[in-house]
This record gives structure tokens, C-alpha cells and sequence, in this order.
């Protein structure tokens, strides 16, 4: 055999294994390292880069020594899991760089962080301002998470208020002009259905890049032709501004007329609409 030849079915044999082994050791080996995680991922690089070239050693060796690293890097995972005390060990404690505004530079000396850095980092969340956070912690993994003070947090529905609907999942029905019957059905739609909404915006499904319902069986559509304008759903819109007039006209019933039986009638319907109204905003307004 060819050294050529012997080096691509290595590569391959070294592809195959990493990825195996990869899919062991779970999805955050490939996201967020810890320093552990880190080395692991290093010296399995470099192991598997041994085992496509040293022609002059016996390439399953190298296998052996990639099992052995997954199976210690699954071990410490699961001693992670059990203890508080492992955890903190490996993979060190979360350590306050902000506390009211005030940095602690002792704390960024431990952690090797600049003031550069830190401010970088700060500007990666939107913050300009380190008076303005009330705590920015490093995590174990690298990252610096940031608690704005109260005052210069964002407002939300919650401190106006306002109820808002819960979010709902949406699916993707429609992917580069195909049909994707599982999650149409998931959604509790049919083809027909996806055909008659997308009648409606005059758009054919071939010319879909992308088509989503959302839980309230809304279709949003992203067409091939980019300067082509797809006119958003509107039926909430209209629902709200229908009964918003039901409500208005049965005031006006009640304004009109002389018989008592009939005023108190309309005054109690549009009562009971208003509450309807006031209970349905959130969604019709999401």
C-alpha cells in the first residue's frame, strides 16, 4: 500500500472515531469550554492529527489513546455532576468584576482581565457605561454576564402592566420551495389549508425560501426574490378592530333607543364584549 493511500484511509479511520467519540462526550464540548474541556479538545486534536500522519507507528495505538481521553473526559463530567466540590475544582467559581458600579480590580487582577478587556466586553451587551451595571460576573467558561441597575434596565410589558401572550413555538413548514409535512401536521394544518393562505398573498409555494406558521396559525413567508414584499398577516388586526366596532355600536344601540329593556340589553352585551376585548388583547396584539 501507497504511504498516500495509507495516509487518506488514516484520515478517514481518524474522522470517523473523532466523530463518534465527539458525540459522546455531548454538545458542549463543541460550545462553551471549560478549562478541562479545553485541554481535552486540544490533545484529541492533536492525537488525531498523529494517528493521519506518523506513518511510523502503528495507528491504532493512537486510537486507544482517544478512547482513554473520552472516557476520563466522561468521567469528570459525571463526578461534575455529583459534586459541588468537583465542579469548582475543575472548572473554577464565577468571580464579581462589577458590584454598584464600582469595578474590583483586585478581582480583574485574579482573573488577568483588563480594563481594555472588560470594557470590550461590556460594549458586546450594549453597556457603555460601567456606572450603569450593577454586576458583571466571569463565569467559569470565559463569558462575563452583566446585570444592569434597575433604573437603566429596558422597560417591559411586565413594568408597564401590560399581560402579553405566552410564547408559542413556531414551525417551519415550507423550506427552499418544498412542503414540510411533519411539522404542517404538528402544527394541526393541512396542505390545503397552506395553500389557500398562501392564495391569499398571491405567492406560489415554489417561490418560498422559507414559510412559518406560528402558533396562532399565522403563515410568514420569505420569498427567493428579495425584492418581491410579502404584505404581513392581518387577520389579528381586523379581528380586534371588528369587535372593537361591535363594542362601539352596541354603546350607540344603547344610546338610541327609548326602550329601557333594549337599552339595558345592549349596555350588558357591551359589557360582556369589552371584557371579551380586554381578555383577548394580549393575543391579538402579540
Amino acid at each position: 500500500m501507497s504511504k498516500e493511500l495509507e495516509v487518506v484511509i488514516r484520515t478517514l479511520v481518524a474522522i470517523l472515531v473523532l466523530f463518534f467519540l465527539t458525540k459522546m462526550l455531548g454538545k458542549r464540548q463543541v460550545s462553551q469550554l471549560s478549562l478541562f474541556e479545553y485541554i481535552t479538545g486540544i490533545t484529541i486534536g492533536s492525537i488525531t492529527a498523529y494517528v493521519s500522519l506518523d506513518l511510523d507507528t502503528n495507528w491504532h495505538l493512537g486510537v486507544i489513546a482517544l478512547v482513554v481521553w473520552v472516557l476520563v473526559s466522561i468521567g469528570v463530567d459525571y463526578l461534575q455532576l455529583k459534586s459541588k466540590t468537583m465542579r469548582d475544582l475543575i472548572d473554577g467559581k464565577p468571580r464579581i468584576l462589577i458590584k454598584s458600579g464600582k469595578i474590583l480590580e483586585d478581582n480583574l487582577k485574579k482573573e488577568r482581565v483588563t480594563s481594555d478587556d472588560l470594557m470590550m466586553q461590556l460594549r458586546k451587551k450594549n453597556v457603555f457605561l460601567a456606572a450603569d451595571v450593577e454586576f458583571a460576573v466571569m463565569e467559569p467558561n470565559g463569558d462575563i454576564d452583566v446585570l444592569l441597575m434597575r433604573e437603566n434596565q429596558p422597560l417591559t410589558p411586565k413594568h408597564l402592566g401590560i399581560k402579553v401572550a405566552p410564547g408559542v413555538a413556531s414551525q417551519a413548514v415550507i423550506m427552499d420551495g418544498k412542503v414540510i409535512g411533519e411539522p404542517l401536521a404538528a402544527a394541526g394544518f393541512s396542505r390545503e389549508w397552506l395553500k389557500t393562505e398562501l392564495d391569499k398573498i398571491g405567492v406560489s409555494i415554489e417561490n418560498v425560501f422559507l414559510g412559518q406558521v406560528d402558533g396562532y396559525g399565522q403563515l410568514y413567508v420569505d420569498l427567493f426574490d428579495d425584492m418581491l414584499k410579502v404584505p404581513k398577516p392581518q387577520l389579528k388586526a381586523v379581528l380586534f378592530a371588528t369587535l372593537k366596532k361591535c363594542e362601539a355600536d352596541l354603546e350607540l344601540f344603547s344610546l338610541g333607543t327609548k326602550n329601557e329593556q333594549a337599552k339595558q340589553m345592549y349596555e350588558q352585551c357591551a359589557t360582556k364584549l369589552q371584557k371579551t376585548i380586554t381578555e383577548l388583547t394580549p393575543l391579538l396584539h402579540r
